[in-house]
């Protein structure tokens, strides 16, 4: 007779005692420290006096550090925004590939994985700088379209002047697209994937046409997926420092660089401590937001 977990409970504690002590030494108990350190203040260079103070709270949401959130919010949601244009057509493409292209093209999606994000950062810095790949090759349209000028007796085109593609806002936003693309591509496949195919050929049967179909059916049913999709990618997007610290200028810092300096140059650790949570409950209140869109859709209701 088999014997239920209910029953094995001591083989059960057993098999949860490690991962659980690992949990707790390694994850929870450094966030209590932290946690603990938002309400202090320094003493001294190394020492650090918990005493209730919200003060540091207080100036994580002055207007100077309020207005770093609210843009890394933009850049994230911009991001999370470009990733799900992007990123629903390739997963409906591979939703509706043959079996053996799938397997492909989910390697193709999962294969940056397998590469270390600063390697894949210094890569696109290669790519974008005023030396990089995109300006040589526009430089290069740029010299045959000077030469076709001259052939037909047209005025020449002038000296190219390469484009500044590093250091703002527009290279941070590209590369966390880059970087996240994938989290939102394989939710948006998982939902579609599971997606009932007899309703979209009985849409397509009853004249609905592709795009109608697309919009009233293929859509709806795969928000949880979208939601998913949206979750994993806006709050990493939102706690980027990589991407911003090697790609954008000093006006395309994002909050983790603020946080990291606080850290680091300032020696201020309570204040960065505070801005650490500010953030983190921002991520919870995303969660939260998640979980009740998630109840409300019909799929979650049924």
């Amino acid at each position: 007779m088999e014997q239920s977990w209910k029953q094995a409970k001591a083989v059960f504690a057993a098999a949860l005692a490690a991962p659980l002590a690992w949990l707790v030494v390694f994850f929870v108990a450094p966030m209590v420290i932290v946690w603990a350190f938002s309400f202090g203040q320094n003493q001294g260079l190394t020492e650090i006096a918990i005493s209730g103070t919200f003060h540091n709270y207080a100036r994580a949401i002055a207007p100077l550090y309020l207005q770093i959130f609210l843009k890394s919010a933009w850049v994230a949601g911009l991001t999370t925004a470009l990733c799900l244009v992007l990123g629903f057509p390739v997963a409906l493409a591979i939703t509706f590939a043959a079996d053996r292209a799938k397997t492909w093209l989910l390697l193709l999606i999962m294969l940056p994985f397998w590469t270390n994000l600063l390697i894949r950062t210094y890569a696109l810095i290669a790519v974008l700088r005023t030396e990089g790949y995109v300006n040589m090759g526009l430089e290069w349209l740029w010299k045959g379209g000077g030469a076709l000028a001259a052939l037909v007796g047209l005025k020449p085109l002038g000296a190219f002047q390469p484009l500044e593609l590093l250091h703002n806002n527009f290279a941070v936003v590209l590369g966390l697209v880059y970087v996240h693309l994938p989290f939102m591509v394989l939710p948006l496949y998982a939902a579609l994937d599971r997606l009932d195919r007899s309703l979209l050929e009985a849409s397509l049967d009853l004249g609905a046409g592709h795009l109608r179909t697309l919009l009233r059916v293929v859509v709806p049913l795969a928000l949880p997926g979208i939601a998913s999709g949206v979750l994993i990618t806006f709050i990493p997007a939102l706690g980027a420092y990589l991407t911003p610290d090697l790609l954008g200028g000093p006006d395309s810092q994002m909050i983790a660089n603020v946080i990291e300096r606080q850290f680091k140059r300032a020696n201020d650790w309570p204040f960065g401590a505070a801005l650490s949570f500010v953030l983190m409950y921002l991520t919870f209140i995303a969660v939260a937001i998640q979980a009740v869109l998630a109840k409300r859709t019909p799929e979650a209701r049924g």
